[in-house]
This record gives C-alpha cells, sequence and structure tokens, in this order.
C-alpha cells in the first residue's frame, strides 16, 4: 500500500545517512589506508544484508541464483564496491570533502555520455545544455575559491574522484540488466567484495585497525552509507505513489553534508563550493527527464 508520509520519513532518513558519509569517510582515512576502510565497511554491510534476507525471507533468492549470475555478481562486486570505493578513498584521503562529494555526483551526467556509445542512444540540446551546466559547476567547485586552498597537485585526485562517477555509471547499466531483486544482488555484490579485500589486503600486509574508533568508523560507513541508507530506499521507493516525488529530495543531501564537514571537520565552506554544487544539482535534474528514457 501506499504511504507518501512514510515515503518521505524514509527518504529523509536516507538523505540523513548520506548526509554524514563524507565526513565519516574523511575522519576514517586520517588514521587508515582506504583498503582497511573498505575491508570492515564491506564486510559489515554483507552480514547486516545476510541477516535483513534471512528476515525479510529472501535467502532462497541467493540459493537459487544460477552459476552466471553468481559469475555476474562476481563481476559486479568487483566493479562496486571493490574498486569504485577504492578509487573514491583514495580521493578523498588527498581533496577536502566539500571537492570530493561534488565531484563523485555526476555519475547521471556521465550515464548519459556513456550511454551513447554503449546503448546507441542520441544526444540531444537538453542533454548537452545539462553537461554544461554541471561541468560549470565541477569547475567552480575545484576552484575552492579561487585561493591558496587550491593546488595543481590535487587535479589528479579530483579526476580520481570524477572517475568514480563513470566506474558507478558503468556498474549501473550492467546492474539493471540483472532481474534479480535488488536486496539479494547487493548481498552477493559484498560477499565478491569482500573476499577480494580481504585476499588484497593479505597481499598487501594491511593491519587491522587499532582502536574502537577506527573499527565504529568503519562499521558506520559499511551501515549507514552502504547498507541501511540503500533498505530505507527500497522502502521509500515501495511507498511513495510516484518515484519523482522523492528521488529528487535527494540532491538536499549534499548541502546538508556541507554543514557536517564545517562543524566537524572544520573545513571552510567556500562560495564557490555553494554554487559549484547548486550547478551540478541543476544539471542533474535537468538530465533526470533524459534518464527515464534510457531505463
Amino acid at each position: 500500500m501506499k504511504n507518501q508520509p512514510r515515503a518521505y520519513l524514509f527518504a529523509g532518513l536516507v538523505i540523513l545517512c548520506w548526509s554524514t558519509v563524507a565526513t565519516a569517510f574523511k575522519l576514517a582515512l586520517k588514521t587508515q589506508t582506504g583498503i582497511q576502510v573498505l575491508l570492515l565497511a564491506s564486510l559489515t554491510s554483507m552480514v547486516f544484508l545476510f541477516f535483513f534476507l534471512i528476515i525479510s525471507g529472501q535467502l532462497p533468492g541467493v540459493r537459487q541464483s544460477s552459476l552466471k549470475q553468481w559469475a555476474y555478481s562476481a563481476l559486479l562486486g568487483l566493479i562496486n564496491p571493490f574498486l569504485y570505493y577504492l578509487i573514491l578513498f583514495k580521493a578523498y584521503a588527498h581533496l577536502p570533502a566539500q571537492v570530493a562529494q561534488p565531484l563523485n555526483m555526476i555519475w547521471p551526467i556521465v550515464l548519459v555520455l556513456i550511454s551513447i556509445p554503449i546503448l546507441k542512444q542520441k544526444i540531444g540540446m537538453k542533454s548537452i545544455f545539462a553537461l554544461i551546466i554541471s561541468f560549470s559547476g565541477i569547475v567552480l567547485v575545484s576552484s575552492q575559491g579561487g585561493g591558496e586552498e587550491f593546488q595543481l597537485s590535487q587535479v589528479p585526485y579530483m579526476l580520481l574522484a570524477m572517475s568514480t562517477s563513470v566506474i558507478w555509471s558503468f556498474f549501473w547499466i550492467l546492474n539493471v540488466r540483472d532481474k534479480r531483486k535488488e536486496s539479494v544482488k547487493l548481498f552477493l555484490n559484498f560477499f565478491f567484495a569482500s573476499i577480494y579485500l580481504i585476499i588484497f589486503s593479505l597481499l598487501t600486509r594491511q593491519e587491522l585497525p587499532v582502536s574502537w574508533s577506527e573499527y565504529a568508523l568503519d562499521v558506520y560507513i559499511g551501515l549507514f552509507e552502504m547498507g541501511l541508507a540503500f533498505l530505507f530506499w527500497l522502502k521509500a521507493l515501495q511507498l511513495s505513489e510516484t518515484t519523482d516525488k522523492i528521488s529528487n529530495l535527494v540532491f538536499i543531501f549534499p548541502f546538508i553534508s556541507l554543514i557536517f564537514i564545517h562543524f566537524i571537520l572544520g573545513e571552510k565552506i567556500h562560495f564557490t563550493t555553494i554554487y559549484g554544487l547548486l550547478l551540478v544539482v541543476l544539471g542533474i535534474l535537468v538530465q533526470r527527464l533524459k534518464m527515464k528514457r534510457i531505463r
């Protein structure tokens, strides 16, 4: 049964979860490597989703997956969360959070560009207009107020942050072709990613976190960026009368995130970050009408 007020409630919980993760990323990466953070976060999300599948009666969907579907999940798990988050964490470790987050969220625009050769989509004037708007925002965000904060040495990490949108777009295209339940697919993604991360950690001789605060941050990221937020979002979609009524609300979170970034991380929020983020979001919103056709 549709229940719009409850849909807004769950969408609000998603926004709250995602508003804090940029800050959590930076705090965790101060004392840990990206591999350490991702390993514990991935294991946390995998265990959480496993119990969710049991409680919701969806665990048979895992056992009933064919060998081909397991292989497909192994590929998707390699792309996301393994490759996606390792690159994202590398960017976050070297960039201000207020810069890394907007550069990471341009995937709807990148998806359209990728869809031209892969899905044979034609790009129209609206798409070109949306691209110009969003990439103008990227330039503003990257300038960091045009002051001393901007460093040429940060440019490679800005490119890394933007490259995660390319990775996510490929993942999105591959994921929508898999018709299994989203919760089943996500659990298997984290299952395989956890295997890859354990092997990678052993090969690179990664050490375990040394403090409970480090464990707590990694678990927090695994739950609130990857696990709970996903389930809240699914619930919001199920309860909403139309997806448009809640999907556009998600773009509130990067602005709320700036509050946490400022007061917890102590970053000075530049006016170019706010204006640039507005342009990035505006371009994405213009492009969303185009994305409906891609689906």
